[in-house]
């Protein structure tokens, strides 16, 4: 148990979940590095209290706006009317405080996919409903001009994604940066369909309904293939986190990739994977020399891995999601892994 947050006390008082004299208890949740996440037990039961922060919890500089929060709470309500399951259950906003409240998921119930990764379960099957997930997402929200206006947030998905990921990795390779700025103007300009925008296996719960998506702080009307590349680029890093999987993570990516892939509907397939295939090599040198690197990736080896394959497809990029696998697959195999 907590100290109770002054500040969320007063925004639950304010969404009339608690009573005005009444304190209830409060438990800090581990999260990423953009929030303060919250437990806390009303009298109807358990709520999860999510509130943005102006500067994320890294060593290097990174403030963003918190009216992230805003448009998180708007991409799951959109979410929700396309697939219920894939969102958390909403109870109440306070835009004052930049924080929402949503049910509290058990995780004896919904485990993090990430935290099932770690211990070597990487199973084709929840990659294949994530893929399916994401495309449902993706294919009903495309070329909707209501939604581009509502989530007109490119200064929010520079701030959080284009600027700490790739541009901050070009300021580190010189010889790279012009194909890393190059890849950031490209996927500002490509507006399609709803993104998420972290797509990471910690922000995907394993429910009984499939898959829910969490911290779509990102969320952008743009280009749907960063989130297919955003993903991918996890379950390649988890080989070299826990490399008895790795046969399972390369599995994962497969079935992630194709399930994802038979859904797309509102452009020529191969045009998303193009960009998808591209943007990836950047995304796995941005989690080694960008703002946020991988927590797991400890060892001058593995980094250097990541740099080698990285730059090798960043030199000469290939079109197709499979040959950035083949690529990777091969240099573990070159490292012995």
């Amino acid at each position: 148990m907590s100290e109770p947050d002054p500040t969320i006390l007063a925004a639950l008082r304010r969404m009339r979940l608690v009573e005005a004299d009444a304190v209830p208890t409060m438990t800090t949740l581990p999260g990423g590095v953009s929030s303060d996440i919250w437990r806390v037990d009303l009298p109807n039961g358990p709520v999860c209290v999510k509130r943005a922060l102006p500067r994320l919890k890294v060593d290097a500089v990174w403030e963003v706006p918190i009216e992230r929060n805003r448009y998180e709470w708007a991409w799951m309500q959109e979410v929700a009317r396309i697939a219920p399951d894939s969102v958390p259950p909403f109870v109440a906003q306070d835009t004052a405080s930049g924080c929402f409240v949503m049910g509290f998921l058990a995780p004896e119930t919904y485990p993090v996919w990430k935290s099932l990764l770690q211990r070597g379960i990487a199973l084709a099957e929840t990659a294949r409903a994530v893929g399916h997930r994401l495309v449902a997402i993706h294919a009903a929200t495309a070329d909707r001009p209501d939604l581009a206006k509502r989530f007109d947030t490119e200064h929010i998905f520079h701030a959080i994604r284009l600027e700490p990921y790739l541009l901050a990795t070009a300021r580190r390779h010189r010889d790279l940066a012009p194909r890393l700025r190059d890849l950031a103007s490209q996927t500002a300009a490509t507006k399609r369909a709803l993104v998420h925008g972290d797509t990471s296996p910690k922000n995907v719960l394993v429910g009984p309904n499939g898959p829910v998506l969490l911290d779509a702080e990102c969320a952008w009307y743009g280009d749907p293939a960063f989130d297919l590349a955003f993903c991918l680029n996890h379950l390649l890093l988890k080989c070299l986190w826990t490399p008895r999987a790795t046969a399972g993570f390369l599995g994962s990516f497969d079935a992630l990739a194709d399930a994802y892939m038979a859904g797309v509907t509102w452009e020529a397939p191969p045009a998303v994977e193009r960009r998808a295939a591209h943007l990836l090599p950047g995304l796995l040198l941005a989690r080694v020399d960008g703002k946020s690197p991988v927590e797991y990736l400890s060892t001058e080896a593995d980094r250097g891995l990541v740099r080698r394959v990285a730059t090798a497809l960043l030199r000469r990029p290939t079109d197709t999601l499979v040959s950035v696998r083949q690529a990777w697959a091969d240099a573990l195999a070159e490292a012995g892994q």
